[in-house]
Order: structure tokens, then C-alpha cells, then sequence
């Protein structure tokens, strides 16, 4: 194992999964932005939640903490990706408790400071281990659990979907921006030897293709649809 990872080709082809995946989740985390635009000129957070954004922000600063070189070793693009997730979804999140009513600005805000405050005992409590391997398993294993329910989020629009035969609450883009970065970070745990890193993305790759099989299938569907005539002559 340790041939295969010195080996040039295979450190460039995990580097080069590595790098992909950070491309398809820049893709990710620049998706709320229409709607953020739309917050902003109306000067309301009208029926939107931010508790995307909040568990989002979890997500990223567990996964930037395991691939420090303090927990893993051969991580630092799950540094980089995760960092600018963490800017972005802190960014979404202040902008959401600027512009949410009283009630749900102080919710907001509190359930903030719970993420951080979490985040932080993470990190001190991680620290005080000096076992490194039990410190690995222990953040790796965090990172599992984060990223699998990152991943099983979108079951509800999945059912959704099924329901209403539309794919009208299931943005094309944002689909495949997660196929194509679980995917890439697949490869790049595979190819890494780190099942914390490819265990969950494959779990999210397979949710991906889900996705677009339905999106494709009741897309065409409902084109198919669209094309009938409203009234059938029987002349």
C-alpha cells in the first residue's frame, strides 16, 4: 500500500480527484446565492430556514478539523474545500439572522453559537488525546456520521419528488454539483486509502445518481406530458 501511494501516477490521480472535488463543491456552495439575492432585496427571510446553513457550517469545520495534520495525515484538500464551505455557510448564515424577524434572528443565533461552542470541544477535546490513532478514529468517525446525514438530507425531496411526480423542488445543478463532488471525493478517499473519506461519499454518490435518475425520468415525463393536446378531437 504504501508503494501504490509514493507512486507519482497514483499521487497525481488522487491529487487530481482531490482537486475535482473541490471545483464541484465550489458549485455547491455558491448555490444559495439567488436565493440570498432575493433575502437581501426584499429585506426578508420570508419562509426560508436557515438551518441549512447552520448544519452545513458544522459539516465543513468537522471535515476541515479531520483533515488538518493534527488528526490525518495527506488531508490538506479537505482542508481547503472545507474552509471555503465554512466562510460561506458562516457568511449565508449571518446575512439570514440580519434579515430574519426577532424570533427567528435570536433561534438563529443561538443555535450558531451552539455549532461553534460544539466545534470547539471537538477540537479541545480531540487535542487532549495523545494516542494519535484514537484521535483519528474518533474525528474520522465524527466526520462519518456528519457527512452520511449531510448526504441523506435530500431523501425528503427524493420522496418529494416520487409524490408529485415533479422535479420542481429538485434543482438539476445543485443534484449534480453533489454527484460530481461525492464522486471526486470518492475516488480521492479510495485512491488515499482514508474509508473515513470514501465510505460516506459513496453512500453520497449513490444518493446523487437517485437523483438525476429521477430528475431525468420525471423531466421527460412531464415533457412528454406538456406535448398531449388540452382537447382531443374524436371527429
Amino acid at each position: 500500500m504504501s508503494d501504490s501511494i509514493s507512486n507519482p501516477v497514483w499521487t497525481t490521480c488522487k491529487d487530481a480527484a482531490g482537486i475535482a472535488g473541490n471545483i464541484f463543491a465550489f458549485g455547491l456552495f455558491v448555490s444559495p446565492i439567488p436565493t440570498y439575492r432575493r433575502i437581501i432585496r426584499n429585506r426578508s427571510t420570508e419562509q426560508f430556514s436557515g438551518l441549512p446553513y447552520i448544519y452545513a457550517l458544522m459539516n465543513c469545520l468537522i471535515c476541515m478539523w479531520y483533515g488538518t495534520p493534527l488528526v490525518s495525515a495527506d488531508n490538506l484538500l479537505l482542508v481547503t474545500v472545507n474552509s471555503f464551505g465554512a466562510v460561506f455557510q458562516l457568511g449565508y448564515t449571518i446575512l439570514f439572522i440580519i434579515y430574519a424577524e426577532r424570533r427567528i434572528k435570536v433561534r438563529t443565533l443561538v443555535l450558531l453559537l451552539a455549532v461553534l461552542s460544539l466545534f470547539a470541544i471537538i477540537v479541545v477535546g480531540s487535542l487532549q488525546i495523545s494516542d494519535r490513532m484514537i484521535r483519528w478514529i474518533l474525528v474520522g468517525s465524527l466526520t462519518v456520521v456528519s457527512l452520511i446525514s449531510m448526504f441523506a438530507s435530500p431523501l425528503f425531496i427524493i420522496n418529494l419528488v416520487v409524490q408529485t411526480k415533479s422535479v420542481e423542488f429538485m434543482p438539476f445543478y445543485l443534484s449534480l454539483s453533489t454527484f460530481l463532488m461525492s464522486t471526486s471525493f470518492l475516488l480521492y478517499g479510495l485512491l488515499n486509502f482514508d474509508a473515513f473519506v470514501y465510505v460516506p461519499n459513496g453512500i453520497g454518490t449513490i444518493l446523487g445518481i437517485i437523483q438525476l435518475t429521477l430528475y431525468f425520468h420525471y423531466k421527460k415525463k412531464s415533457t412528454q406530458d406538456s406535448m398531449e393536446p388540452l382537447i382531443v378531437s374524436h371527429a
